[in-house]
C-alpha cells in the first residue's frame, strides 16, 4: 500500500492553513486573511460546519488579528515576467501561522474544540466509472496518479494521511471495481489494517452526463455505517468532500450532510 503521509507532526504544522492570492495587495491579502481563517478553524477542529455559522461574518472582519505571521511563495517562481502587470498579479500561496491560544478560544465560541488525537491514515477504497471505463483505484496504475495526487491534497488540508491499496493486494482479496461497490467495510477495515493503515475509506465516484460532473458516494465505518453524497462535481471537489466528511465523523462532530 502507497501512503501519502501529510499528516500533521506538530502543533505548529496543525495550526496553520493556506490560500491562493493574486500579487501581494494589502486588499487580496486581507481577502487571504479569511480564507485562512476559514480553512485553520476546519483542520484544527475537523468540523466542516465552522464556517457556515453566523458568527464567521464577524469574525472574518477581523481575520487578520488571529494570524501570528505569513508568508508569501510565487507560483510562477522561475518564470519569467512577460510584462509589468505580471509583476503584480503573479498568483501566490499565503499561508498563515496561527497559535492555539488564539485558535482555541475561537472554536470554543463557535462551540467545537481542537482535534488533537492522532489522526487515523485511511485507506482509499475507490471505484470509478465514466462510460464503457470503469477501474478501482490502486497505488500502481498511471492512469490513477492525478486522482491519487488529488486525494493527498484534500488530506493535507486536513492534516491527515491516505493510502491506496495496490492492484495486488486488492486482487489477493477477490477485490475488482464492481466487488468494491457492495463490499462490506468490515471486510475493507480488515484489509485496511493488514496494510498497515488504520481504516477504510470507501468509495464510488461514477460519472454524470445530466450532472455535468461526477456522482461520489462515501462509506466510513464509525459508530455503525456512514454514507455521503455529492453531485455534478470534479474529483478535486469530490475527494475534499471524501476528507471533510470523514474528518467530520472521526473528530466526533457529528454525520456530515
Amino acid at each position: 500500500m502507497t501512503v501519502h503521509p501529510v499528516m500533521a507532526a506538530t502543533l505548529e504544522d496543525l495550526y496553520s492553513s493556506q490560500t491562493i492570492v493574486n500579487g501581494k495587495y494589502e486588499k487580496n491579502r486581507q481577502s487571504g486573511f479569511k480564507r485562512c481563517l476559514d480553512a485553520v478553524l476546519v483542520r484544527v477542529s475537523g468540523d466542516q460546519r465552522l464556517p457556515a455559522k453566523p458568527e464567521m461574518t464577524a469574525l472574518r472582519d477581523k481575520a487578520g488579528s488571529f494570524v501570528a505571521g505569513f508568508r508569501y511563495r510565487d507560483r510562477m517562481e522561475g518564470i519569467p515576467n512577460h510584462d509589468d502587470q505580471g509583476t503584480y498579479d503573479r498568483p501566490h500561496n499565503l499561508s498563515c501561522q496561527y497559535k492555539p491560544a488564539e485558535i482555541d478560544p475561537v472554536l470554543a465560541s463557535l462551540g467545537s474544540r481542537p482535534w488533537l488525537a492522532e489522526r487515523p491514515q485511511l485507506a482509499v477504497f475507490l471505484m470509478t466509472e465514466r462510460g464503457t471505463m470503469h477501474y478501482a483505484l490502486d497505488a500502481d496504475d498511471d492512469r490513477g496518479m492525478p486522482m491519487r495526487e488529488s486525494f493527498g491534497n484534500a488530506a493535507g488540508s486536513l492534516a491527515m494521511q491516505v493510502a491506496f491499496p495496490t492492484a495486488a493486494q486488492l486482487s489477493r482479496a477477490g477485490l475488482d471495481d464492481q466487488e468494491l461497490r457492495n463490499a462490506e467495510m468490515t471486510k475493507l477495515d480488515t484489509l485496511a489494517k493488514k496494510t498497515g493503515a488504520d481504516q477504510a475509506l470507501s468509495g464510488s465516484l461514477v460519472w454524470s452526463d445530466k450532472e455535468l460532473g461526477w456522482i461520489a458516494d462515501w462509506r466510513l465505518a464509525a459508530a455503525g455505517k456512514t454514507i455521503w453524497q455529492v453531485r455534478g462535481v470534479g474529483f478535486d471537489e469530490a475527494f475534499r468532500v471524501a476528507i471533510r466528511g470523514a474528518a467530520q465523523i472521526l473528530s466526533g462532530n457529528g454525520q456530515p450532510e
